[in-house]
């Protein structure tokens, strides 16, 4: 017997292909479900709006596990019918996400922005910069982003302290952050969204943290409280690089694009070439574990 598993795209059929025992089949959110659906045990799902989402979940009897192409599973939790696993990638975007992270570093303290500027107006204005060297680096969040993160600024001889939920060897605790925000020269957001990430940089997070320092947020806009953000910014206290923003995409008359001490990308940290293959080496994996009888390596239990 063969696991049958529907994949959005030719890459999916590519990818599972050649797995054992795994029969991948193509389908579509917005046309109707091929036949083989009624045996599918496993989904992995392409892009789609809730409406779509529920009628082919309600459409899928035998569904035993819904394997995710992206890290994040806060637009999951909650949908997935009973009795049906739920099972992330991560793994697959970490390394483009930390690259993301160390960019803007870079970007900012050697003032890339502002050279671009005296190019485009022909001005040769001579001036050391800042570096990335010896800065204290607070990461949050403790996971394979995180740790991708932590690996990449090592090369640049940054100073980097990691924070995830419960403490433990080089890790502390997130109970901890209230200690620690005052003397860290950057705090990298790297966590999953919950009900507990949500709002967790408010005002009071943001008035711990020294002046001049960098909010650098590669999670997800929810997790920053962007009026409390925005007023620092407004007050020129803090800088920021965000990839991600609340709302989201970020309005064409919204504050944030016209406040100082600023970098922004439109959610494109993980956007890179390769990507499609990265996410799938990781499905096919977390498939093959499924079909010769184990666990996928990474279940969302509860939020994540």
């Amino acid at each position: 017997m063969s696991v049958t598993v529907l994949v959005p795209d030719e890459d999916g059929l590519h990818a599972l292909g050649e797995l054992a025992g795994v029969r991948p089949v193509r389908y579509s959110w917005r046309e109707p479900l091929p036949p083989e659906a009624a045996d599918a045990e496993v989904l992995v799902p392409g892009a789609h709006r809730p409406e779509e989402r529920d009628a082919v979940l309600g459409a899928l009897p035998n569904l035993k596990l819904i394997q995710l192409l992206s890290a994040g599973a806060e637009n999951w939790i909650g949908s997935v019918p009973d009795g049906v696993l739920l099972s992330t990638c991560r793994g697959a975007h970490g390394g483009s996400t930390a690259e993301w992270v160390v960019a803007v570093l870079l970007s900012i303290y050697r003032e890339l922005p502002g050279f671009a500027a005296d190019q485009a107006a022909h001005r040769w204005n001579l001036h050391a910069t800042d570096t990335l060297q010896d800065k204290r680096v607070l990461v949050v969040g403790a996971g394979d982003l995180g740790r991708q993160l932590k690996r990449r600024l090592a090369a640049f001889d940054a100073r980097v302290t990691m924070v995830g939920v419960s403490a433990r060897e080089g890790v502390h605790s997130v109970d901890e952050l209230p200690a620690l925000l005052g003397a860290h020269d950057v705090v990298a957001l790297m966590v999953p969204l919950t009900s507990r990430t949500r709002g967790m940089v408010d005002g009071k997070f943001l008035a711990a943290m020294p002046d001049g320092a960098i909010l650098v947020n590669a999670a997800r806009g929810p997790v920053v409280d962007t009026d409390a953000l925005v007023a620092e910014l407004t007050a020129r206290r803090l800088r920021a690089a965000l990839d991600v923003t609340d709302p989201e995409p970020l309005p064409a008359d919204h504050p944030l694009w016209t406040s100082p001490n600023v970098l922004l990308t439109p959610h494109v940290a993980g956007s890179v070439t390769g990507s499609k293959r990265r996410s799938y080496a990781v499905v096919a994996a977390e498939i093959a574990r499924y079909a010769g009888g184990e666990l996928p390596q990474n279940l969302v239990h509860g939020e994540y």
